[in-house]
């Protein structure tokens, strides 16, 4: 079985959708989902609870640590980390179960935005391709609890690409599976933004962090960049 991990802040207008479109698509599977919240002031945890979530709180704000507190009380051999304005497709726990039968110990699926944009069409294409630079978060990421506790967890340190940097360390551990299968996403980001403003800071931002900026410097950026940020 699996259990699904799901961070939250402030998602008081999104989290019942994601829970019940995912409850939707586990198929006959009964996962346990737990949603670690960062410190919401709004009414996320309330309706997480409604919704019949295991919800905990961490006192530290940031998706690294919350992820971390979540695969700590997970009652599965399997972690499911998913975004709370991401939604796995159909039957995606059989799919992540028959991968890791198939010797798979970690792994992902392709991603699909929301919105039929021609430009988000073509950067989510790229998804397909097993290239640690276009690996984030809103793809999902199942990981055996065996390999995660091996490969050290996430980093809290990072207050900012924390999904792009555990791949790195999770494929020295096992095989790692893109299915072909798509999580469909919010792009409430490029909506408040703009499609090519947004996708350019992101960018901004992926380079600077591989050129080695400190997380201070670009969780400096992505507040002053970014509208409607939650960092």
């Amino acid at each position: 079985m699996i259990s699904i991990i799901i961070p939250t802040y402030n998602e008081a207008d999104q989290i019942e959708l994601t829970i019940s479109k995912t409850r939707v698509a586990q198929g006959s599977h009964q996962p346990e989902i737990i949603v670690v919240d960062g410190g919401s002031q709004d009414h996320t945890i309330r309706i997480a609870e409604q919704c019949g979530a295991t919800v905990v709180k961490c006192e530290r704000k940031g998706r690294a640590a919350q992820m971390n507190i979540g695969a700590s009380i997970a009652k599965h051999d399997i972690l499911y980390f998913l975004h709370a304005d991401s939604i796995p497709p159909y039957d995606f726990i059989t799919q992540i179960v028959d991968a890791n039968k198939g010797g798979a110990k970690s792994g992902c699926f392709r991603l699909k935005f929301d919105i039929d944009h021609w430009f988000l069409k073509t950067n989510a294409w790229f998804t397909r391709f097993d290239i640690n630079g276009v690996r984030f978060g809103d793809q999902s990421l199942f990981v055996t609890k065996e390999v995660f506790i091996e490969a050290g967890s996430f980093r809290e340190d990072l207050l900012m690409m924390e999904d792009q940097e555990i791949i790195h360390r999770l494929k020295n551990l096992g095989p790692f599976k893109i299915l072909n299968d798509v999580v469909v996403t919010s792009a409430r980001k490029y909506l408040d933004n703009g499609v090519y403003r947004m996708q350019g800071i992101f960018v901004y931002i992926w380079a600077l962090y591989y050129v080695g900026y400190s997380q201070e410097r670009l969780l400096q950026l992505h507040r002053r960049l970014i509208r409607k940020h939650k960092l």
